[in-house]
């Protein structure tokens, strides 16, 4: 099969074995995959990690336990090991043994076909297209904000960042009932958040009030300072980037405000499905690119491009 492989100095397009299914591992044909800022921060470094990238994909269920094969499908990325203390406890996002898709440990959707465990297997409404479907693990981490943070009805909250997964997340408080201000670089895509009634600044004419939560989703490192100042006394902060770079940090603002910073990364992926099914939440107008598998490296150019919202992969 072709797959989009990485292994830590170039990405190419290669040649792979076809994986092979189990009693508790299905194969998966991969219609379309997302390429999001965590596949960018691999190929710089993050996480180390060596082989095909990927994890965001719908796709349909070839091979694997009966009652799977033939269903559309899309699927949670953390393989846990399903048996120790922190899987028995229900936490299996956090199994300490766990392998990633495409970030940790297990091949990605970047590919013809990938494997997954069929615990981690959702099946997809038939009136979902693709297209929509394939938005359901990065809304699923914006709805995990709504498990670690109680929001209120009209909950004064700052979203710094106009790219995916802050435009995801902006749409997730404002359902929720927060009083949500989207802080961003770019005015046509702030225009998608304008759409749903969402209240957006760009970033140089923002007056910098602070607010009593805040989600970093800037994807750059500079975004945490910037995120704590922007947090009231007290306030929660929401740390959702992941990123290659380090860099110095004054935690003193931390202590001083008695900041809450919580670190929100996968998520539910039933709340997920369920927005998408009932077109509560916009992900269509996320699009930036369709690229097939062929095409996949200049597909990462195109995605690596400032600015640019979701590329999309689809094997052809």
């Amino acid at each position: 099969m072709r797959a989009l492989h990485w292994d830590g100095s170039a990405l190419r397009l290669a040649e792979l074995p076809v994986p092979v299914a189990d009693a508790a591992t299905a194969v998966v044909r991969v219609h379309i995959a997302g390429v999001c800022n965590t596949d960018l921060e691999l190929i710089k470094g993050y996480m180390g990690f060596r082989g095909v990238l990927g994890h965001e994909l719908v796709g349909t269920v070839t091979a694997g336990p009966a009652a799977w094969v033939g269903r559309r499908v899309v699927a949670e990325i953390n393989f846990a090991c399903g048996r120790c203390a922190i899987c028995v406890a229900g936490q299996p996002r956090h199994c300490p043994t766990r392998r990633v898709m495409g970030i940790l440990g297990a091949d990605g959707a970047f590919a013809e076909y990938v494997a997954v465990p069929v615990g981690n297997l959702h099946g997809v409404p038939e009136h979902l297209p693709d297209d929509s479907a394939v938005f359901v693990e990065p809304l699923a981490a914006a709805f995990e904000m709504l498990a670690q943070v109680r929001v209120e009805p009209g909950l004064a909250s700052v979203v710094l960042g106009d790219g995916k997964l802050g435009l995801l997340a902006a749409q997730v408080l404002a359902q929720a009932g927060a009083r949500v201000l989207a802080v961003g670089k770019h005015d046509d895509k702030l225009a998608i958040l304008r759409a749903r009634g969402i209240e957006t600044v760009r970033l140089e004419s923002w007056d910098h009030a602070r607010a009593d939560l805040v989600v970093e989703a800037t994807g750059t490192a500079a975004g945490f300072s910037m995120a704590v100042g922007a947090t009231r006394p007290r306030g929660t902060l929401v740390l959702k980037s992941t990123i290659a770079a380090s860099t110095p940090l004054n935690l003193a603002p931390l202590v001083i405000d008695e900041i809450t910073v919580v670190g929100s990364r996968c998520g539910p992926f039933e709340p997920a499905i369920a927005a998408l099914a009932e077109g509560r939440v916009d992900v269509r107008s996320l699009i930036a690119a369709r690229h097939g598998l062929r095409d996949g490296v200049e597909a990462f150019q195109h995605a690596a491009q400032p600015g640019v919202l979701k590329v999309l992969l689809a094997n052809d």
